[in-house]
């Protein structure tokens, strides 16, 4: 499902206009993305958590030299759904 199905799909469960139902979505997702920049946790029941975590600085291996490679610290959105998600699958 792209954007575009998931805003009719939301329009129709809604009994909106994809309009109305577009910037919903765009207000969730933005919603969403400005409290993992703050550091906050976000749970949604029924459906799942989404957490930043670190992962760990590393070494790598460059496949076509061979050549070992630092790869540095970073951050990364984590996602763990429910378990009545988990369920429904």
């Amino acid at each position: 499902m792209n954007k575009n199905q998931l805003i009719s799909a939301v329009a129709v469960k809604a009994d909106c206009t994809k309009e109305v139902a577009s910037l919903c979505c765009d207000a969730m997702v933005e919603t969403i993305m400005e409290a993992l920049k703050e550091g906050d946790k976000v749970a949604l029941p029924a459906f799942g958590t989404f957490e930043v975590k670190t992962r760990a600085a590393r070494t790598g291996i460059n496949p076509a030299t061979k050549e070992k490679i630092d790869i540095p610290e970073t951050k990364v959105i984590n996602f763990k759904a429910a378990k009545s998600s988990k369920e429904m699958l």
